[in-house]
């Protein structure tokens, strides 16, 4: 069973999406990779909303450009936690789909995330974090994942001189 799973729309939103599987694999974090759109794929959407839970997931991570309306109906069918990533659209550079993921009704939440990449990598540490409260290895993981980003910076800032 996996503890992550990581949706997307389309194909094309793997160019985002890939941030958030880079760091669940360095993280280490079980997860899954699917193709899940919407629009096209409505019943197969809902089937893995009302599943995911059972399937042994405990975080959904689902990203979308566009209209963008997979986290929204994904948070619609399961009682799972749900992080959206708004993925950079053409026409107008992901406002469209951060509106529209941020934008849910009340009892529908969905933790959005930052447009694009930055998001899908902050996506993937989020339910990182949700799934290390019962999962010590991954709190080790992330601290280590924290401890590098700390040394990163003041390796870099000796670079001012």
């Amino acid at each position: 069973m996996k503890d992550v799973a990581v949706i997307m729309g389309s194909i094309s939103d793997l160019k985002t999406m890939q941030a958030s599987i880079d760091v669940l694999e360095e993280l280490g974090v079980s997860h899954s990779v699917n193709v899940i759109s919407a629009h096209r794929m409505p019943e197969e959407m809902i089937n893995f909303g009302k599943t995911a839970s059972d399937n042994g997931y405990k975080v959904i991570i689902a990203g979308a450009g566009g209209a963008a309306h997979l986290p929204g109906m994904i948070a619609a069918t399961t009682i799972l936690p749900v992080i959206g990533v708004p993925v950079d659209s053409h026409a107008l550079k992901g406002m469209d789909s951060l509106l529209s993921i941020v934008q849910m009704p009340g009892g529908v939440p969905v933790a959005t995330m930052a447009i694009g990449k930055a998001g899908a990598t902050n996506a993937a540490l989020l339910a990182t974090k949700i799934c290390a409260l019962n999962e010590p290895s991954y709190q080790e993981s992330l601290i280590k994942y924290t401890e590098s980003m700390r040394n990163k910076s003041i390796e870099s800032g000796k670079q001012l001189g």
